[in-house]
């Protein structure tokens, strides 16, 4: 059974950084696309960021330059690096791995 532990989430001022993490278990790791994805209040899940198994990266336009995805096959682990964070970037984040999709981990900008 697959299963995606996020973690990493919290309370940060705007400017700030957060990195996520996303523990899969269940099936082979390496073999599969990763990603993160987040829903802010009142309005749809969306993408943020998605990593191949060869490690070609894809970006949201409203994170790109900020936010760093990144992948440890040894661990099992995928990574979001959010840096320059904004209010706007206020979400649920969640890991997702094929039909597969974490519980989620809250990440607040705030002053």
């Amino acid at each position: 059974q697959v299963q995606l532990v996020e973690s990493g989430g919290g309370l940060v001022q705007p400017g700030g950084s957060l990195r996520l993490s996303c523990v899969a278990s269940g099936g082979i790791f390496n073999i599969y696309a990763m990603g993160w994805y987040r829903q802010a209040p009142g309005k749809q899940r969306e993408m943020v960021a998605t990593i191949t198994t060869s490690d070609s990266t894809n970006y949201a336009d409203s994170v790109k330059g900020r936010f760093t995805i990144s992948r440890d096959n040894r661990k099992n682990t995928i990574y979001l690096q959010m840096n320059s964070l904004k209010p706007e970037d206020t979400a649920v984040y969640y890991c997702r791995r094929d039909l597969y999709w974490g519980q989620g981990t809250q990440v607040t900008v705030s002053s």
